[in-house]
């Protein structure tokens, strides 16, 4: 399973972004799908995750401001953020989890700054 993430960028405080997670390849029995982001010095964590029956699990931090979606017959991800804030700010990866593996894209860089 490939992951092509895009979307990233620079977003002023109280803004709005949307990312994208392509996968390609084998792309059959892709359970879960999501985002992680890492900020400078600090861990990965988790964003948003969502399972092939569309059930999510969000951060608490998250929670109410970011919506991750996906669309199975183009097997894509999406990660819709409102009232982005300046601690958002990370780099951004997709995951997939298909059947024990996980898979990750490539980083994607948001910052929200005035």
């Amino acid at each position: 399973v490939q992951l092509q993430a895009s979307g990233g960028g620079l977003v002023q405080p109280g803004g709005s972004l949307r990312l994208s997670c392509a996968a390609s390849g084998s792309t059959s029995r892709i359970g879960a799908m999501g985002w992680y982001r890492q900020a400078p010095g600090k861990q990965r964590e988790l964003v948003g995750i969502i399972n092939s029956g569309g059930s999510t699990n969000y951060a608490d931090s998250t929670k109410g401001r970011f919506t991750v979606s996906r669309d199975n017959a183009k097997n894509t991800a999406y990660l819709q953020m409102n009232s982005l804030k300046p601690e958002d700010t990370a780099v951004y990866y997709c995951y997939a989890r298909r059947v024990l593996k996980e898979y990750w894209g490539q980083g994607t860089l948001v910052t929200v700054s005035s």
